[in-house]
């Protein structure tokens, strides 16, 4: 096995309303005004508790409406030796 390191850097327009918090474990996520949490990863995952359960939107519309606001994307592969 080899290991595999992916860096995304993304840059979005979002709503003045969203924030920046942290969860106990200091993990920033993004807090949106509907009461839910948002942790991109290699997909947008919700909470209505960002120190409970992650899970995907079961809404192709909303998936749709955050990758429209992706601007730009830039990813690296680089494998990992030691």
């Amino acid at each position: 096995m080899k290991k595999l390191k992916v860096q995304i850097n993304l840059e979005m327009t979002v709503p003045a309303d969203w924030e920046l918090v942290q969860t106990s474990e200091g993990t920033p996520v993004l807090k949106l005004p509907n009461g839910q949490f948002m942790d991109l990863a290699i997909e947008p995952l919700f909470a209505s508790d960002p120190e409970e359960t992650w899970s995907s939107t079961d809404s192709d519309e909303m998936l749709n409406d955050i990758l429209d606001m992706v601007e730009s994307e830039e990813i690296v592969y680089e494998f990992v030796t030691h």
